[in-house]
């Protein structure tokens, strides 16, 4: 088996939810092995996605560790049988790994959910506003890497799945750039949230008892709840978060911001309003 230099998050994953049958049916990396031929370094190399695994063997583990999810085991199969090199790897090497990571898993997503505070999400900003936050970071980029975030970010503005975004007022009137901008932005978003398949609702500032104005995420589903996954910004890219008990909070916490944020048809009524001000 050849080993991968840099494996991607997606392929991590299927490794971390075999690791999580076999420690569920109790056996050592050594014991499960065994059960392929295997040894237990091999067996480590595929639980951490540094190698590929066979849809027969990814069967043979979930026959040996006594799963019986039919879906699960199609689901795990369908990650190990893929071979999409997406247009993200054009910027291997140029990027961090994360920006590509991110582009793999939104391409492979069911449907995404946002909860923003302070920017309005990469996935609906305008150029403009996308070069006013990449122009910020400290230590400043060059004009290349710059250009580089701008065009990934772009490409990655193909959404056809269920989208649902709830904004904070706060993302909506900070001026990243200038007033011409911010306008240009929110019309953006108006117009973006009449599409079929895009929900935008607004937190105002006049809510009573909100205490969960920090509660960023980005909430992308898989072929099955279990393989959902929340992205948290991090100082030096982002991270995965895909245990069930975390999936299941952050679930919860959408559901309660999405309950006192306008419906919307208010919201849209709300950033035009905002954009009139301007």
């Amino acid at each position: 088996m050849v080993q991968r230099r840099e494996p991607t998050t997606r392929q991590m994953r299927l490794g971390i939810e075999l690791r999580r049958l076999r420690e569920a049916a109790g056996l050592t990396a050594t014991e499960a092995a065994a059960l392929l031929g295997a040894n237990r370094v091999q067996m480590s190399h595929i639980e951490s996605g540094l190698v590929g695994v066979s849809e027969e063997r990814v069967r043979r583990l979930a026959s040996h560790y006594a799963c019986t999810d039919r879906e699960f085991i199609n689901a795990l199969v369908a990650m190990a049988a893929d071979r999409t090199r997406g247009w993200w790897e054009e910027y291997r090497g140029q990027l961090p790994t994360s920006f590509l990571d991110l582009a793999e898993l939104e391409h492979h997503a069911t449907f995404q959910r946002e909860v923003a505070i302070l920017y309005v999400p990469g996935l609906l900003q305008t150029e403009d506003y996308a070069r006013g936050v990449f122009s910020a970071r400290v230590p400043e980029l060059t004009e290349e890497e710059l250009e580089l975030r701008l065009r990934h970010r772009m490409r990655r503005q193909q959404i056809s799945i269920p989208y649902e975004l709830v904004i904070h007022e706060a993302a909506l009137r900070i001026r990243v750039s200038d007033r011409a901008t911010s306008r240009a932005q929110l019309t953006k978003l108006v117009e973006l949230s009449e599409s079929d398949n895009i929900t935008v609702r607004v937190i105002p500032f006049d809510l009573d008892d909100f205490g969960r104005a920090a509660n960023t995420m980005t909430y992308v589903g898989g072929p099955l709840p279990r393989l959902d996954t929340v992205v948290r910004d991090v100082p030096h890219g982002s991270a995965f978060i895909d245990s069930e008990a975390q999936l299941s909070v952050f679930r919860t916490r959408f559901r309660k911001v999405e309950a006192v944020s306008l419906d919307p048809e208010r919201s849209r009524d709300f950033i035009n309003r905002l954009a009139k001000e301007l």
